[in-house]
């Protein structure tokens, strides 16, 4: 059995393996158990390295640390990516102001740790560990410990207040949500809140306004700012695709793709809206009329990446028109300068014959997508390091800050996956694809970083400091939430599901954005954790360098 013991216990990369193995396994399984409907997920890995370490599990130094970086380089960049098509739109309209709320969030919670650090004498170090552990960012651990490196300081003890403070940080955002809607929101007004959150509205007119008779889309597109899209005309009984040259008569019945915003502006141009749900999910669009149909078509070709929609020339070259695409969930107004991407999914309408010529313009090649380009990858992951070694100054400083290996692949990934497609790179990955180097990446950061603080947490906890970390935690989490919730409720007066969303975006609690799923109507709640959740996780990954740095 000796064999078995050095599986386990003998230093050597297959034991490092092994082990890490065994500890992502077990911390997984465990981490889809619910309690009182919560579930740690993939962060219950940390829990059972910590449990491993305490028990005399180790692997080797150098073996860890390669582990834990490059664990922590594959999520942070697999992050960016996923969150780089929608970081830049979070700050138009609404998303500002979510924005600005949740970054209260953020510094509120860094001056109220900086504030208990002085008042309950713990270290700033170990401070921020526990600040990283009450607002549930890993990220934020990573930039802090990398911080420490580059003052040449152990970076044990923020790992150690991470996991202190962690499990409360996941309970204490549900408890402040609670709170909130058991004193402070009636029921009504839950009840009453709009489930609508469409990037694109679906509406018919009747053309009755004479401004408009005679008058093509073109010059009425020039009249009226608010973007739309005219899918189908029906007149005299029959329906057509109208083109911008399409010239408007009195009665002519319009099917229209804007933003719900923009309808009164549209019923003002041409006159009438009718009463027809077309925003309802079961609805047959092929059944509407016999002469055109409606087909999704997955944009597949490489050399269509970045390129503007109007560049295509689809409706003058094959008489069709492009209504909507989807991209992420998210469904986009098919406007000309819109650039595509590889997988997006376009609701092409047409006649059959043309729509069978435009699948092949497009690709529509499904398989061709289930192949990962991992170049991009790769190449991004190498930019991200050495943009995160790269030193900058901040007034005031005297130790340079870094990006770090946490801060440089996380924006790189922002950037690939905001411009890639701009400068024609392949940067798509099916959703699964993308979770699949997310959890697996974090899962080894996270083995290794409970591995390695699973040696002295019990030590830690059973002291008596151990029990001021966790007060300082739950002060850390509960206080923000609650003072930034109220005022976002009574001073900015916006519904309750926006706000769950945005406070549990700012705190990187996806556990608790279950919670607010579960319990509120509507995708409110997800909207807005979307929204702000890019912004928060990169402002929490700088601010927590800067605090080390300026302070020790």
């Amino acid at each position: 059995m000796e064999w078995l013991y050095d599986a386990f216990f003998e230093h050597s990369a297959l034991q490092a393996v092994v082990v890490l193995s065994v500890i992502c396994a077990v911390g997984l399984a465990l981490g889809k158990i619910k309690i009182f409907g919560i579930s740690l997920g993939v962060t219950f890995v940390f829990f059972i390295g910590i449990l491993a370490g305490h028990l005399g599990f180790s692997i080797n130094q150098d073996m860890l640390l390669y582990a834990e970086d490059f664990g922590l380089v594959l999520f942070v960049y697999a992050l960016g990516l996923q969150v780089g098509p929608g970081f830049f739109s979070a700050f138009r309209k609404d998303g500002i102001t979510l924005n600005m709320l949740a970054f209260c969030v953020v510094v509120l919670g860094t001056l109220l740790s900086i504030a208990l650090s002085f008042v309950m004498g713990i270290p700033i170090s170990d401070m921020v560990g526990i600040l990283c552990g009450a607002v549930t960012n890993t990220p934020a651990l990573a930039a802090a410990q990398d911080a420490l490196k580059q003052l040449g300081l152990p970076n044990s003890s923020p790992a150690l207040g991470c996991a202190v403070t962690y499990p409360l940080g996941v309970v204490g955002v549900i408890l402040a949500l609670f709170a909130i809607r058991r004193f402070f929101v009636k029921p009504s007004d839950i009840d009453n809140e709009n489930d609508d959150h469409s990037a694109t509205y679906i509406s018919s007119f009747q053309v009755h306004n004479p401004a408009v008779f005679g008058k093509n889309l073109r010059e009425i597109s020039k009249i009226i700012s608010h973007p739309f899209v005219v899918s189908r005309l029906w007149r005299d009984g029959k329906v057509s695709i109208p083109e911008a040259a399409t010239v408007l008569q009195e009665g002519d019945r319009l099917l229209v793709i804007s933003s719900e915003e923009d309808n009164k502006a549209l019923t003002f141009i041409f006159g009438e809206q009718e009463n027809t749900d077309w925003n309802k999910d079961d609805i047959d669009w092929n059944a509407i009329d016999s002469q055109l149909i409606s087909q999704r078509i997955l944009i597949t070709r490489p050399e269509l990446n970045g390129k503007k929609l109007g560049a295509l020339k689809l409706r003058s070259n094959y008489g069709v028109n492009i209504s909507r695409i989807y991209r992420s969930g998210v469904q986009l107004l098919a406007s000309p300068n819109l650039r595509l991407q590889i997988g997006d999914r376009v609701t092409v309408v047409g006649e059959a014959a043309a729509i069978k010529n435009v699948e092949r313009v497009l690709g529509n090649a499904v398989k061709s997508l289930k192949e990962p380009n991992l170049v991009s990858v790769f190449i991004g992951m190498m930019i991200g390091l050495v943009i995160g070694s790269i030193p900058f100054f901040i007034p005031g400083m005297d130790t340079p800050v870094r990006l770090g290996l946490a801060g440089g692949p996380v924006i790189v990934g922002i950037l690939i996956g905001t411009f890639g497609p701009r400068m024609h790179m392949i940067t798509y990955t099916t959703q699964s694809a993308n979770l699949m180097l997310r959890a697996m990446g974090l899962a080894l950061y996270l083995a290794c970083l409970g591995l390695d603080a699973g040696k002295h947490f019990f030590e830690v906890v059973m002291r008596p400091e151990g029990a001021l970390w966790i007060l300082a935690g739950f002060l850390l989490t509960v206080i923000p939430v609650v003072i930034v919730g109220l005022f976002a409720l009574k001073v900015m007066h916006l519904d309750f599901g926006t706000i769950s969303g945005m406070l549990c975006g700012s705190m990187a609690n996806p556990m608790a954005l279950n919670y607010s799923n579960d319990t509120l109507p509507g995708d409110h709640p997800s909207v807005a954790y979307a929204t702000v959740y890019p912004v928060c996780t990169f402002a929490r990954v700088i601010i927590a360098q800067i605090v080390i740095l300026a302070l020790l």
